[in-house]
């Protein structure tokens, strides 16, 4: 077996302008930190999108092109050594990650690359509007420039172009792995080899790239069957065939009319596994793997899991489907034999693994749908408000291959997200839509954190929607159904006519309960 290397081009519309060095504002509190040397410079790599709450203290100073200093209120004076973060990636996922890294006692400092109007608006970090992030020479620039001692990539597309690649080769410890380690997710048939070859439970499957074979062999099969695109299709190469015709249309999609690109060029037919979903993480050194807490993601985008699968409509933590003992047998027989498999290949993985998981109606045991090799969204909303361990020092053990003596903390209780899409989502959707109340609406109920996926601001400085899944409301409670009263309630208060939510997510640890709308 071989890695592969795949080229995703760069999806990202980016300029040039000028950056802010170290400066974070802390949401729940009045308190400026700032330890680092902050000065306000000119430079080629881009625009810093400012936090609204401080961007008027710096003003001034750069109309006088003079350079300025902010002396921090407030300062972390243990002896541990700060490190400045470059997180990548501009979605729900990138701003909870920013959230928890920005809380970490031994962080000094988050940049956010592209980030997006929600991130620049908490403070949780300064976003890089404009530093391309398929540019490996720009990324290793940038982090020199401003001592980044820590990347953290979020999506998939930079990992499988090789942006870690360039980044251990410059030296700068990076969190995600290298385009042949992401392969396991880039490609769905590397993933399913490897699964063959190290004996790791998976669904049946046959390869094609020849749309008459494929038929052929679905007629075989029967429905219910699915059909999966063997490259990154943004979440949309996955069909669940329930009936032949669906699954014809599908080869046909991808095969015929090229309706993915390059992504559907090889298709995998699957069998379909009839059970429950849940995700399972773990975070990886190449060697040794420590799991993260359990979250079940909600994938149908109607209530009562009707309708076509999305990116992930909403998601709870911890899932009681994945009991401890379940949690041990997929440590063992999926998670510890893919890295020691990936390892004995020459494809060590550093990241995290997110394995998404069928627990099968017909045995009770877990078997691995597919990988992803970065943090789910919206599951990384739950897990990030839940931890209590220092990111930071996780992370940066997970690249020196030092996790085989890290334990993660975990608050109790539980945590749920809601995902708030545009009207029309996953098919086509109005951009645009006025989104108010935000604010207030973190304010209805403890623990809400409402996490940006796709806004922007009008010209005006109002939130509006630019993508199909835009908001990610969050709450943690002292169980799940605390959490889900309080999720609810925050939704309700936000004012988006344009968008629409599902009242069920959490039905199935809490079937008997369904959200109602007021009034």
């Amino acid at each position: 077996m071989y890695c592969a290397t795949f080229n995703v081009g760069a999806c990202l519309n980016l300029d040039g302008a000028s950056k802010l060095r170290g400066f974070r504002y802390h949401k729940s509190s009045p308190v400026f930190l700032n330890t680092m040397n902050l000065s306000y410079t000119h430079h080629s790599f881009g625009r810093v999108t400012h936090s609204r709450p401080f961007y008027s203290l710096f003003k001034s100073a750069a109309e006088n092109s003079q350079p300025s200093a902010f002396v921090g209120i407030e300062a972390k004076n243990n002896s541990q050594e700060k490190v400045v973060v470059l997180v990548i990636g501009g979605g729900g996922r990138e701003h909870a990650l920013c959230y928890a890294l920005q809380r970490s006692p031994s962080c000094e400092a988050v940049f956010c690359a592209p980030g997006n109007a929600g991130i620049s608006s908490s403070g949780y970090a300064t976003c890089i509007s404009d530093l391309d992030v398929y540019d490996g020479a720009a990324v290793v620039s940038f982090c020199r420039k401003w001592g980044v001692g820590l990347v953290v990539v979020g999506p998939e597309a930079p990992l499988v172009a090789g942006l870690a690649n360039e980044l251990i080769k410059a030296g700068i410890p990076t969190f995600g792995p290298s385009a042949e380690a992401a392969a396991l997710e880039g490609s769905k048939n590397f993933m399913k080899h490897l699964c063959d070859k190290y004996n790791i439970p998976t669904a049946k499957y046959k390869a094609f790239t020849d749309p008459y074979a494929a038929k052929q062999y679905i007629q075989e099969q029967g429905a219910p069957i699915v059909i999966k695109a063997d490259g990154l299709a943004a979440g949309k190469g996955v069909t669940v065939a329930m009936t032949l015709e669906e699954a014809l249309e599908a080869v046909d999609s991808m095969l015929v009319k090229g309706d993915l690109g390059s992504a559907g060029c090889r298709i995998i037919v699957e069998e379909y596994l009839e059970g429950e979903e849940v995700s399972f993480f773990a975070l990886v050194d190449g060697e040794n793997a420590v799991p993260l807490e359990s979250a079940q993601d909600h994938k149908r985008v109607g209530d009562g899991d009707t309708g076509p699968n999305t990116g992930g409509m909403g998601a709870y933590s911890p899932a009681p489907v994945l009991t401890p003992e379940l949690q041990s047998i997929v440590m063992d027989s999926i998670i510890i034999p893919t890295v020691k498999g990936m390892s004995a290949e020459g494809c060590k993985f550093v990241g995290v693994l997110f394995a998404g998981l069928m627990i099968e109606k017909k045995s009770n045991m877990p078997k691995l749908i597919e990988y992803n090799v970065r943090f789910g969204d919206p599951e990384c909303q739950v897990l990030m408000v839940r931890l209590e361990s220092d990111l930071v020092q996780v992370l940066l053990a997970a690249c020196k291959g030092e996790l085989s003596g890290v334990s993660l903390n975990w608050s109790p209780g539980s945590a749920m997200v809601v995902v708030m899409a545009s009207k029309g989502y996953p098919g086509s959707y109005e951009k645009g839509t006025l989104i108010k109340n935000l604010e207030e609406a973190e304010l209805v109920a403890p623990s809400i954190q409402i996490f940006h996926a796709g806004t922007a601001f009008d010209s005006e400085g109002r939130f509006i929607a630019t993508g199909g899944r835009v908001l990610g409301v969050t709450a943690t409670g002292n169980d799940l159904e605390e959490a889900r009263d309080r999720v609810y309630r925050a939704v309700e208060d936000i004012n988006w006519p344009g968008g629409f939510y599902r009242r069920d997510i959490g039905w199935r640890a809490l079937p008997h309960t369904q959200f109602t709308r007021k009034g």
